[in-house]
């Protein structure tokens, strides 16, 4: 098969690889952490990458979680094109609360599939299964999960015997181990099948628990730090990113900062008048007990919606309360899967839904959480230098691609 020197998806062009690309979504990773374990000399490799490559700072989907994020990094665009805007929302025509991990809910095809579709090699290794499938969506390559790696096939993920291509054993999906996970099949499946293309995706089990600077932060990224080292060594093209950043979402005292919006609106107007979503809902809540900066509310009507966005607006800890329409422009949205109103809290505020719905027994350290306009900020690093950026260009998250493939030093 002859390969194009440039593919178009979703209306971006990308030029073909010289050499292998490799796109890091390192998930929470607020770039305080990046500086931190920098300045501690843990992460020597990522001070070379941001001293001689390209040392940048970009913006993430809003809402800032993982799933819309990852989604928009591999489409080149933000939710408004691809229809992920959360991991859990309202399906009105099912009348149903339901997670929003299935590939049938995504509307635009992938650069990944692209590539592959073109005879490129292509690679996808992520932490958790829920975003397997979305990645992998119409993509012809390999595509597994550290969580369900003893678990793989040929048929269903393009590789069989992960675990003895690793040599790790399958980690807790609580534990930096399942990140770990990801960046050693990376730099194995680079040694062993040279993929033209490859997207790693973590888990930011470690940033929901230790703050920038810790001893446990610092040593996360030091062992990042090992694998991308190896990676460059093998001549990859790295641009690496983040799906969201990440904040203190406690008081003084350590006890979590929640405005539980359900029942406010329940004490306002009644029972059972609103309905209230968090999109960050989904399997794994044990370090963020399903509280994120960012909900959703559906109001029995556009009048009624009106009078409830104003008074939440004067709510303590609330950053913004828009319409739907509102929030669909301001943060790109697909207006057909949020709510009437979208609630962001403050930087170090979180939104629940009842307080009697949410289990915080498993926080064993003071809560830090996403979701909010606070943390937009992520790093966008690349270990070659890079050109041709137009002056002044807002960057996303979501450019990675473009800055690997279109922008990047051979």
């Amino acid at each position: 098969m002859t390969t194009p020197q440039t593919i178009e998806v979703n209306n971006r062009h990308y030029r073909w690889m010289p050499h292998p690309v490799v796109v890091v979504c390192v998930d929470g990773c607020e770039p305080a952490y990046l500086d931190a374990a920098v300045a501690a000399g843990v992460a020597p490799h990522l001070a070379r990458m941001r001293s001689q490559g390209a040392d940048l700072l970009a913006d993430c989907v809003v809402p800032s979680f993982t799933n819309p994020n990852n989604l928009s990094i591999v489409t080149g665009a933000p939710p408004a094109v691809h229809g992920i805007c959360g991991n859990y929302f309202f399906d009105r025509e099912l009348g149903e609360e339901v997670m929003m991990n299935d590939p049938k809910y995504l509307r635009a095809g992938t650069v990944l599939a692209a590539f592959a579709d073109k005879g490129a090699k292509v690679a996808v290794v992520t932490a958790k299964d829920k975003l397997r499938k979305l990645l992998g969506k119409g993509m012809e390559g390999i595509c597994f999960s550290s969580e369900k790696a003893d678990q793989v096939t040929l048929e269903e993920n393009g590789i069989a015997d992960v675990l003895g291509l690793v040599q790790m054993p399958v980690p807790s999906v609580y534990s930096a181990e399942l990140s770990e996970f990801v960046f050693a099949s990376g730099v194995k499946l680079m040694e062993t099948r040279r993929p033209d293309l490859m997207y790693l995706s973590t888990t930011d089990y470690v940033q929901h628990k230790a703050a920038p600077g810790s001893e446990a932060a610092n040593a996360f990224y030091a062992m990042m730090d090992k694998y991308l080292a190896q990676l460059d060594a093998m001549g990859c093209t790295i641009v690496l990113t983040a799906d969201h950043g990440m904040n203190d979402k406690h008081d003084a005292s350590g006890q979590p900062q929640v405005i539980y919006l359900q029942d406010v609106l329940d004490d306002w107007y009644g029972a059972q008048k609103a309905r209230v979503i968090l999109p960050i809902t989904d399997p794994y809540v044990v370090h963020h007990g399903a509280l994120g900066s960012f909900a959703t509310v559906y109001a029995p009507d556009a009048a009624t919606a009106g009078e409830w966005i104003a008074r939440l607006a004067q709510l303590p800890g609330i950053e913004l309360a828009l319409t739907r329409e509102e929030a669909a422009s301001r943060f790109e949205l697909p207006a057909d899967r949020i709510g009437d109103i979208v609630v962001v809290s403050e930087k170090n505020t979180v939104v629940g839904t009842s307080r009697s719905r949410h289990d915080l027994s498993g926080l064993d350290a003071p809560l830090r959480s996403h979701g909010g306009v606070s943390e937009q900020r992520v790093p966008l690093i690349c270990n070659r230098p890079i050109s041709g950026l137009a002056a002044g260009r807002r960057l996303r998250n979501f450019d990675a691609l473009d800055l690997a493939l279109n922008h990047a030093a051979a």
